[in-house]
Order: C-alpha cells, then structure tokens, then sequence
C-alpha cells in the first residue's frame, strides 16, 4: 500500500459548490489507476485534501507512477505535488469498510529535528492521552514520509475541544479547519 496526500485550492466557484471537483478529483485520479480513499473538504471549500493508494507491484513498490493532478484540467486554483504519506492511528482496511468523516483537521507543520521515528515514538506515548478529554474521538492521521507536517482527523462537539485536545497530547497547531 502506497499512500499519497493531494491539496487542493479550489477556484471562488467551486468554493460555492464544491462537488463538481470532488468528482473531478476522483475521475482524474481513478483514471491513473490510483484508488481514492477519501477527499476531505474544509468548511467554506477554501481547501481540499485527497488521499489515494496507488497499487504495490510484486516487488512491493508502487507499481504505476504517482499520477499528477493537472489544476487548470479540474479547474482549480492549485494543487500541490503529490506527497507519500503514512497512516498512523487505524488501517486502511478500516477507513475503507467505514468511510468515517471527520468533524475537524488539524494540520501540524513538523519541526525539521522531528524525524519519522521520533514522530511515530511521540504518537505512540502521547495517544493514551486523549482517553482524558472524552467528547474529543481522535480518528487518524496521515503523516507525510518527508514528516514535513501532518494530518491529524478527528470529530468533536467544537474547535475549542480540538484545541483542548491537542493541548493535552502537547501537540501544537499550525491550522484548523472545521470540515464541511
């Protein structure tokens, strides 16, 4: 299982309706040979963040080249360059079966000293922690094999619990975006 984190500007139009592009996103993508996992669209369309598993060869690498996902041909703003991204916090297997939505993302610019064992580490004692803010479900997180940042999903009754929540795993901030 190869992973890859699109992110996605879309254009003041399709910010009003974002479906088109989400359809777009999907077809272009598909049509490459990767498999959409999932596409999160932030509250008010002002970014949107795929995920895709491209096919592992018999080699265990990917199989097919990462595809690129051409803005003007989807009409969006900008789309970055696709980054390979590690799932932390579930399986794979799980987010295909559920399809879970997410209430709240928070985006987590990595210190460079941070690298992905130290990373995994931190994740790995902190997580426990959540278990002291109840109303707060953190879900999964995707984190870039470059450990540039990370996704980190979860579903809670407001911004204020993620905050709470992230205060508690002493794991700041960089962005929060509610989900639409």
């Amino acid at each position: 299982m190869t992973l890859f984190l699109y992110e996605i500007t879309p254009s003041p139009e399709q910010q009003a309706d974002p479906a088109d592009l989400v359809d777009a996103i999907a077809a272009s993508l598909t049509a490459s040979g990767a498999e959409v996992i999932e596409t999160q669209v932030t509250k008010g369309a002002a970014r949107l963040f795929t995920i895709v598993e491209l096919p592992d060869g018999p080699d265990g690498a990917c199989s097919i080249e990462t595809p690129a996902l051409d803005a003007a041909a989807i009409g969006a703003v900008d789309v970055t360059e696709p980054a390979q991204v590690r799932l932390v916090g579930t399986d794979l297997e799980t987010i295909k079966a559920a399809r879970p939505e997410a209430g709240y993302l928070v985006e987590w610019d990595i210190p460079a000293e941070v690298d992905m064992e130290t990373y995994l580490s931190r994740k790995k004692e902190k997580s426990p922690k959540y278990a002291e803010i109840p109303e707060v479900s953190f879900l999964r997180t995707y984190v870039r094999e470059d450990t540039d940042k990370c996704l980190c999903f979860y579903n809670a009754p407001d911004t204020d619990a993620v905050v709470r929540a992230r205060e508690i795993v002493s794991t700041p901030i960089s962005r929060l975006h509610e989900l639409a």
